[in-house]
């Protein structure tokens, strides 16, 4: 079943970290059949304070989408997106 990683930045602290995560977590989402659905694309917040960007992937299962969030090239990446930049980020199992 098909699974989606959504991430939304609350803040960002550290332009320059996050700009490290990109250089080093995007080869990342290559290697594991990722499908990028958005990334920083106009959206509309319906309630709660706004992010300031959404990040939304898909693969082809959760188990995917968690094997590559706990690969080593994804976990070399994070501690950059950890260090400048406030997220959440959830998996998502998509409807059958």
């Amino acid at each position: 079943m098909t699974a989606y990683v959504i991430v939304q930045v609350e803040s960002v602290s550290d332009p320059e970290r996050l700009k490290q995560y990109r250089q080093i977590g995007g080869p990342s989402l290559n290697a594991s059949g990722a499908e990028v659905i958005a990334v920083n694309r106009a959206f509309e917040t319906l309630e709660g304070p706004p992010p300031e960007s959404v990040v939304m992937l898909r693969f082809p299962s959760v188990e995917a989408a968690r094997a590559w969030y706990t690969s080593p090239l994804y976990q070399a990446a994070l501690p950059h997106r950890l260090a400048g930049a406030r997220c959440r980020a959830l998996i998502v199992e998509g409807a059958a």
